[in-house]
């Protein structure tokens, strides 16, 4: 990891300074900066994107309620497997 010292004008470090204190959780500075550089490289191609995205498509015609049901559903696969 390399550490880098940057300046910023007075309107950016306002800005982030407001971002950081409206979350609910408030992330660190150097993590709201690393996460705007990879989007920021990301977008332009010089930085591959390492992040594999989750999609999830719904099954057409499966259960409605396995969110709720999930025991019953899991234990019902597993034995199908077995």
């Amino acid at each position: 990891m390399k550490r880098s010292k940057i300046i910023l004008p007075d309107n950016l470090a306002e800005a982030l300074d407001a971002y950081v204190r409206d979350q609910e959780v408030p992330p660190s500075t150097t993590a709201v900066v690393q996460v705007a550089l990879e989007a920021f490289l990301m977008e332009r191609g010089y930085l591959p994107s390492q992040k594999k995205r989750l999609r999830i498509t719904p099954v057409k015609g499966g259960d409605t309620d396995t969110s709720i049901n999930h025991d019953e559903f899991l234990y019902g696969q597993t034995e199908l497997r077995n």
